[in-house]
């Protein structure tokens, strides 16, 4: 069956949901503000499903996150701002310009470097363009980090500053310089942790982390699911603890740090 006719049949479930008297009453009463939240948390359910590498729940979590998008669309057009059209329309003529070497006359026939660099060029046009469309006259040329959004969470938008830093050459070239800096950042969480004050404390974890960032950026590994994998890591290692305790008649209450110690080591090498 056509993809045509599934995203029609969703669009008609959105509109009865949000239909004024024979609709659903929590849906009626959305805004975007509300329905935000929502949104950011499918998009982390998506990454979670990636991360446990579940295809049939990944599914399902492409369709959860499909919704919220027909959801913000459907409240658009309900005010005459934009239609779900519009979005897909949208979408498909971004991408369509910023793959010149793939839809349009200089396609084949440039080196990955060559796009990276076309990719950040065409955004910045997109962006003068849509200043412009605001009535908006810059004094200045936008800093090259200008175009990193702020909204993303702190690990992603650090990898996507270093990142867009590092096309004008502001980088580290060995990953083992980058575990230096990491050293040296922790040296420096050392020192203010004997000044006592909380506030440089903070500021220097903040660097350190900023730093073990740009190492998984080296070591092509998403920060944010390294992270997450580590989470479910000490998750299952945690609750080997709570169960083998149980089993013995103890509780976590009742164990000693070494205990709880000693069986974490046993809980590494458990499969």
């Amino acid at each position: 069956m056509p993809a045509s006719h599934h995203i029609s049949k969703l669009l008609d479930i959105m509109a009865a949901l949000r239909t004024p008297e024979t609709g659903c009453p929590w849906d009626l009463e959305q805004t975007f503000a509300t329905i935000a939240p929502y949104t950011i948390e499918e998009a982390y359910e998506v990454a979670e499903a990636i991360a446990r590498d579940d295809l049939e729940d990944l599914k399902e979590e492409l369709g959860d996150l499909l919704l919220q998008v027909v959801f913000h669309a459907r409240m658009a057009e309900e005010q005459g701002a934009f239609v779900f059209g519009d979005v897909v329309n949208a979408i498909t003529t971004k991408m369509t310009r910023r793959h010149p070497h793939v839809f349009g006359e200089k396609a084949g026939h440039m080196t990955p470097d060559e796009v990276k660099g076309l990719w950040h060029s065409i955004k910045a046009e997109e962006k003068a363009e849509r200043a412009a469309l605001r009535g908006e006259t810059p004094d200045a040329k936008p800093g090259l980090l200008d175009g990193v959004k702020k909204s993303q969470p702190a690990l992603a938008r650090a990898m996507d500053l270093q990142r867009t830093a590092s096309t004008v050459g502001f980088d580290w070239n060995d990953p083992r310089a980058v575990l230096a800096k990491i050293r040296e950042e922790a040296d420096e969480i050392e020192a203010a942790l004997d000044s006592g004050n909380d506030a440089h404390i903070a500021e220097e974890t903040g660097d350190l982390l900023f730093a073990v960032v740009n190492l998984a950026r080296h070591a092509k590994a998403d920060p944010e699911m390294a992270l997450r994998a580590t989470n479910a890591k000490f998750e299952r290692r945690f609750a080997y603890i709570e169960r083998t305790l149980a089993a013995r008649g103890s509780s976590l209450e009742a164990a000693t740090v070494a205990e709880m110690d000693a069986l974490w080591n046993e809980a590494k090498t458990a499969k």
